[in-house]
């Protein structure tokens, strides 16, 4: 095939313990999908239903366990803040799936964050418009290797903790039990208004206390399910 421009890479991910890799095709995010979340961006869990927004698969940088990671803090913003967020991979498509469908269409769990440049989310939220500027940017979306799927591991993630740490101190605490919209749940609810495909990601959603990082400053988070991924922002 020839092209009338340079293609561009896609973008994988590798498979924990495996010499396999993931296509990244969608990247879906839930918005506030912990209560205390919702309430610090001024919303009400109990009333609202989840919502989804996307962030383009060339914003995912794979990162590693064992590796000194690292993303450049973007242009055009004096607010990059941090979201540390379980990440679901996606091997089975389809659309209005049941809970059990949900459940099977799970390939696998990673740890990520979801960075954003909250100065333009904020603008755009006061405005009415698509949220684009602030959360799909290049190196928004680090995330580690996939750990691919069993019972077990399922059952240890939803009651698994997850954290945030800047600089050796923690800014982020909770248990992924806290979702107010379960892994499946939110499967479910996404395939009622997307039909899901094999390759796509969710990014479930972040705890409460986000907060800013700057050049020199080095994120951990941590699922102590899946492991510790270590991010450092340069310029």
């Amino acid at each position: 095939m020839k092209y009338i421009v340079e293609k561009q890479p896609s973008v994988s991910l590798p498979i924990n313990d495996s010499d396999a890799f993931f296509p990244v095709g969608r990247v879906y995010c839930v918005g506030r999908n912990y209560a205390a979340h919702s309430r610090e961006m001024g919303d009400d869990p109990d009333r609202d239903p989840p919502f989804f927004f996307c962030k383009d698969a060339a914003c995912v940088t794979p990162v590693s366990y064992d590796a000194n990671n690292a993303i450049t803090y973007p242009m055009a913003t004096s607010q990059f803040e941090y979201e540390a967020e379980l990440v679901v991979a996606i091997g089975k498509g389809g659309a209005n799936l049941s809970l059990a469908q949900a459940k099977d269409a799970v390939l696998g769990y990673a740890i990520g964050l979801d960075m954003t440049r909250r100065d333009f989310q904020g603008q755009a939220k006061k405005k009415g418009r698509p949220w684009e500027v602030g959360k799909s940017f290049d190196q928004s979306a680090p995330i580690g290797p996939i750990t691919l799927y069993s019972t077990d591991l399922a059952n240890n993630i939803a009651s698994s903790d997850i954290s945030l740490l800047v600089n050796g101190e923690v800014k982020q605490s909770s248990n992924i039990a806290n979702l107010t919209w379960s892994i499946e749940e939110v499967i479910v609810k996404l395939s009622e208004v997307f039909e899901l495909r094999p390759g796509d990601l969710i990014m479930t959603g972040t705890p409460e206390n986000v907060g800013p990082v700057v050049v020199g400053d080095e994120m951990l988070v941590s699922i102590p399910a899946l492991g510790n991924i270590t991010v450092k922002v340069t310029d």
